[in-house]
């Protein structure tokens, strides 16, 4: 599982929009200047979000977006997989290559292993677990 920026912005701006909400839907701009990402890439993270029904869209005066499901049933990985698109595999498999000794690597099951423990820790944690671990850190700094 390769995570980029793409991936980070999405659970940063999911977790902002879970704190933020409060069952009313947030402008997008709102999401932008809060986590200090640029807009216009993040409308076109909102648009593959929610095609894969993580957020909903409200229009008109009042409008934004909102979470599609309780941030507890949202995973990280489900995030960072929608954000990401196609998983890139680590090691020799990665991209699809193959070098012709991938029948008889050692390391090649210590990769496979790393990549499924890095996506069971990012299902283990919900949007709900970081919103609620950020909390303490807002209130601390007066936010």
């Amino acid at each position: 599982m390769k995570i980029t920026s793409r991936g980070r912005y999405a659970v940063m701006a999911l977790v902002s929009l879970a704190s933020s909400s409060r069952g009313n839907p947030v402008p997008i701009q709102a999401i932008a200047r809060q986590e200090s990402i640029p807009e216009p890439y993040l409308q076109q993270l909102f648009l593959r979000l929610k095609r894969k029904n993580l957020v909903k869209s409200v229009r008109g005066p009042g409008g934004g977006f909102l979470l599609a499901r309780h941030p507890s049933a949202i995973t990280v990985g489900e995030v960072i997989r929608t954000a990401e698109g196609k998983s890139d595999r680590v090691g020799c498999r990665k991209a699809g290559r193959r070098c012709g000794m991938i029948d008889r690597c050692r390391t090649q099951g210590m990769w496979d292993a790393l990549e499924s423990r890095m996506e069971e820790f990012l299902d283990s944690m919900s949007l709900e677990d970081l919103f609620e671990e950020r909390r303490p850190v807002r209130e601390e700094m007066g936010a």
